[in-house]
């Protein structure tokens, strides 16, 4: 079968080869990959891994061959998945636990955004806790994490602030649930309760700024190569914050990655939580797809659209 592959030849480093077909254990189900989202960890790991790696950890698509145990959905089942790699490919074997069902209605392209963003989303919400009546800071609330992190704390009933770097450029938040969207700049302090930050570096020393004192910031991101310089009298004013790392290979189980993959899917599918998909290509012409994502230029997921 076709996957594409880390080859230094090409710039990007990544080009279509024939590669043997997966071998599916006995608890992983084959998929027929039709979409598959590309992520920001994934364009460091092309730059840094051997010749030979494959890339590839959203899928969505149709099972084509069950778990010879018996777990998870059957033949022609559509399906959102998250893998450890090799998902930019025609095949891909998945670990049941790590599937979900898509209901009817939810597209490929949608349904390949829900696995790193949309798990990563969910997870940083819920360390809020409780978030009736809570006000909420989303940093970097134009990205693919940010823009379903926003949806999912209004869903839960707080009142979320977007804090973008130009707040003109992104109207359409307040249509996803922003109460106001701020520049860095014009963030206030000391005035939310939770503080969901993806830009980290030195994004964090305002995150803490912007945290109430007892409130939380939860640190997801580091987009910022600047390190944080953070002491003690920068919680003054912000007493009893704390700060809560969150690193998406540490977090839940196998099986909470198919049963939360089913409930982003099932939000999706009741019209209560909108991906943006801002790029699509042919998986096997990914040279703009990544170059976009690299240079910061796609609104949202960008897709690989794998099969017809």
């Amino acid at each position: 079968m076709l996957a594409l592959v880390r080859d230094g030849e090409h710039d990007p480093p990544v080009a279509v080869r024939e590669v043997p077909e997966p071998e599916p254990a006995a608890h992983e189900a084959l998929v027929g990959v039709r979409a598959s989202s590309l992520n920001r960890g994934e364009l460091a790991l092309l730059a840094n891994r051997d010749d030979g790696w494959r890339p590839g950890q959203d899928v969505a698509g149709v099972v084509t061959r069950p778990a010879a145990d018996g777990s998870g959905p059957p033949t022609g089942a559509r399906v959102a998945g998250l893998v450890e790699g090799a998902a930019w490919a025609e095949r891909v074997a998945v670990p049941t636990a790590r599937l979900a069902e898509l209901p009817d209605g939810v597209d490929f392209e949608r349904a390949s955004t829900l696995g790193i963003a949309g798990l990563t989303a969910l997870r940083i919400v819920r360390l809020g806790g409780s978030l009736i009546g809570r006000s909420v800071l989303v940093t970097a609330a134009g990205g693919a994490v940010g823009r379903l992190a926003l949806q999912l704390a209004a869903r839960a009933g707080a009142r979320v602030t977007a804090q973008v770097r130009s707040p003109g450029r992104h109207p359409a938040l307040a249509d996803l649930g922003a109460a106001e969207i701020l520049s860095r700049e014009d963030v206030p302090a000391a005035g939310f309760d939770l503080v969901l930050d993806g830009v980290g570096g030195t994004g964090l020393e305002q995150a803490i700024a912007a945290v109430r004192p007892g409130g939380t910031v939860v640190l997801f991101g580091a987009t910022v190569g600047e390190p944080a310089r953070v002491a003690l009298f920068d919680f003054v004013g912000h007493e009893g914050a704390r700060i809560v790392p969150f690193l998406s290979y540490a977090s839940g189980t196998e099986e909470d990655i198919g049963a939360d993959l089913a409930t982003l899917a099932g939000l999706v599918g009741d019209g209560d939580l909108e991906t943006t998909v801002g790029l699509v290509v042919d998986w096997r012409e990914p040279e703009h797809a990544i170059e976009a994502l690299r240079e910061g230029d796609v609104e949202g997921k960008a897709v690989l659209v794998v099969g017809g």
